[in-house]
Parts: structure tokens; sequence; C-alpha cells
């Protein structure tokens, strides 16, 4: 895992506001993964798995996180505009839990590095799935939305510990 910094990237000497300038860094392939949960009820986790909506609710999911990864710094003002190359997303069910698991995997080859991309994707699709579901629960809990790991560019590559 690598160090963390004690000076925030995007507050300025004077402690304002600022976007990063990027201008003098070096064009690296860039990736980052993060992950998020959709805890469901036993009712809604039946009726995902079970029946019709499940494919829909799915497809619309992944589209809504490729959509947002695409376009971040609408929802991040500070966040520059990237040119992605690629967002995956992966859905894997808890049975035990009761929940969805989502992943989004963004790279680019850029010079800052994609790692609001991933959790913007990841939250967008957890939001869609809620959004999609809510007929049928309203105590859906999203959670654990965090960056599994990033690689490329100069401070060095980030894997959580497990």
């Amino acid at each position: 895992m690598s160090k963390m910094s004690s000076k925030l990237s995007h507050i300025d000497s004077q402690g304002a506001a600022n976007m990063v300038d990027v201008g003098d860094k070096a064009i690296t392939r860039r990736c980052a993964r993060a992950s998020g949960e959709i805890q469901l009820t036993a009712a809604t986790y039946a009726l995902l798995n079970d029946g019709s909506p499940k494919g829909d609710v799915f497809a619309v999911a992944r589209i809504a996180a490729i959509a947002a990864a695409k376009r971040t710094p609408e929802w991040i003002p500070l966040c520059h505009l990237l040119p992605l190359e690629k967002v995956q997303v992966e859905f894997t069910n808890d049975d035990q839990q009761r929940c969805v698991h989502c992943t989004v995997t963004v790279m680019a080859t850029a010079k800052t590095g994609v790692e609001m991309e991933a959790l913007v994707g990841v939250g967008a699709a957890l939001l869609t799935l809620y959004d999609m579901l809510k007929a049928a629960d309203k105590s859906m809990v999203i959670q654990n939305v965090r960056l599994l790991e990033k690689h490329g560019g100069a401070s060095g590559d980030f894997v959580r510990d497990a």
C-alpha cells in the first residue's frame, strides 16, 4: 500500500479550492477499481433473483455506471475530463448477506488518475439498482463504496488491504 500524503492537492497555499495543474505530468496508463454494495430485504433479493426484472435491472445499472464514469467532472467539480478507454462493470450476488456487489474498473492513458471515475461509476450503478427496485423496497442500503486499487502515475500503486 502506498503512503498517504499529508498535503491536500485540491487546496492551494491560501486554503482555497483548486483544480490541480496536471500540465507537467507525464501521460501514463492509469487503472482504478472500486466497489460497493446494496443490501436488500429477503423479499426484494428473491424478486431480483427469481424472476422478471433481473436482466433489465443489471443492464440499466451497467449502462448508468459507464455513463456516469464518463461524466465524472460533471459530478465532482475539480475532476479533469479524461479520455476513458475502458469502463468494466461487474455485479455479483451474495446470497448469505442478501446484497449485490458492484465493481467498476476504469482505464485511461492520461496525466491524472481514474479513481474518481471508478467510484462515481459504482455510485451510479448502485443508485440505479435502488431506483429500479424501490417500488418493492425503500429500505435498501447502499454501503461500503471504496477504492480497491489504483495503478499508474507519480503517486504509485495503491491496493487496499483485505
